[in-house]
């Protein structure tokens, strides 16, 4: 007996290349709303938002001038009470004006090297031969006042400013005698002390040694900050 022929019709539409037919369901989200294909990736491409791979290196910030440690300031604080105790040891014996002088001009600036303060306790020692046994010279009574005046107005300019300011600070030291000397006997006629060159030599060249060494000092320090500065941070290439 012959059997009829199917009536369903096959099935004549195009699959897909790769095996799945167009009733293959597609995968949705996770809200099951709209297909999420897959994004294409390139080899060698990089994620977004990636970062590039390897460390940077950060710029070194400016090195800035260390403070000072304890040596430095316990030598400071030695240095300035030994120039104190050796002014304060030629005032208080016996001596002439001359010593006396050079030595209160050239200690006093010396001592505010180490700080400020020595050189103003520097200032008011040149007094202290008036509390000891041995009254200083005649002469003091002029130099005390004139020179301190001279002394008391260097020190304030030179705290003013650094290295610049020293020529200044010696002018203004220099000029003062100076001017007593060539005018001061004309205002009283017994004031001949600042007239004598021994006066001016002692006080001068007092005034130059201790402005000398302070320069001196000033231009080492501003080299070793500055070599300190140029020379590159550890970890960094020359």
């Amino acid at each position: 007996m012959t059997q009829p022929p199917d009536p369903t019709p096959p099935d004549t539409r195009p699959t897909d290349p790769q095996g799945l037919s167009p009733e293959t369901p597609v995968q949705a989200d996770q809200a099951g709303q709209h297909p999420t294909p897959a994004p294409a990736t390139v080899p060698g491409a990089s994620a977004p938002g990636s970062r590039l791979a390897g460390p940077r290196q950060a710029r070194p910030a400016p090195q800035d001038d260390p403070p000072p440690g304890t040596a430095v300031k316990g030598l400071k604080l030695l240095g300035g009470a030994v120039c104190l105790l050796t002014l304060a040891y030629f005032q208080w014996t016996p001596g002439e004006w001359p010593v006396r002088l050079l030595t209160w001009v050239l200690l006093t600036l010396l001592a505010d090297e180490f700080g400020g303060w020595f050189g103003y306790g520097g200032l008011v020692l040149g007094g202290l031969g008036y509390f000891s046994p041995v009254q200083p010279p005649a002469e003091w009574l002029i130099i005390l006042p004139l020179v301190g005046g001279a002394l008391a107005g260097t020190l304030l300019l030179k705290h003013s400013g650094g290295l610049f300011v020293l020529p200044f600070a010696g002018v203004l030291f220099a000029g003062v005698l100076i001017a007593v000397g060539r005018f001061g006997a004309k205002l009283d006629p017994q004031m001949t002390l600042p007239a004598n060159p021994e006066f001016l030599r002692t006080a001068l060249t007092a005034m130059l040694i201790a402005l000398g060494i302070s320069a001196a000092r000033q231009l080492a320090g501003l080299f070793l900050r500055a070599r300190r500065r140029a020379r590159p941070p550890e970890g960094m290439p020359a």
